[in-house]
């Protein structure tokens, strides 16, 4: 199974209240995530403990360039940013560098799945 790894624990809380529905990662990751795939949604410290959220259906993935993100798009990744300028402060504090406009990045949107799987 494919995990979906949010290291913060302020996102834990946009994941349960449903206001966190995307997640946008620098570089291409096509490759990895796919359109129908089920993941398990996970929030912890690297090399840590992660608890799990929930598990999920990705609905869509998308690569484009940082500068053309629309609002919603961001938004969805999260709800207290509303620019690209503001998305690419955030992405260089999370991955701990900078990070300009012209970077490659993809949009996974991702929705819970309710009751048991199995």
């Amino acid at each position: 199974m494919y995990a979906l790894n949010f290291y913060s624990p302020l996102v834990a809380d946009q994941l349960r209240t449903h206001r966190k529905t995307a997640t946008i990662r620098l570089g291409d990751k096509s490759g990895k995530y796919k359109k129908g795939m089920i993941v398990t949604v996970l929030v912890g410290v690297r090399y840590g403990q992660r608890e799990k959220i929930f598990d999920a259906v990705i609905d869509k993935v998308e690569v484009k360039q940082l500068r053309d993100l629309s609002p919603r798009e961001i938004e969805h990744d999260n709800p207290e940013i509303k620019r690209t300028d503001e998305m690419v402060r955030f992405l260089g504090s999370l991955y701990n560098r900078e990070v300009t406009e012209d970077e490659t990045v993809t949009v996974i949107r991702f929705s819970q799945i309710i009751g048991s799987m199995f």
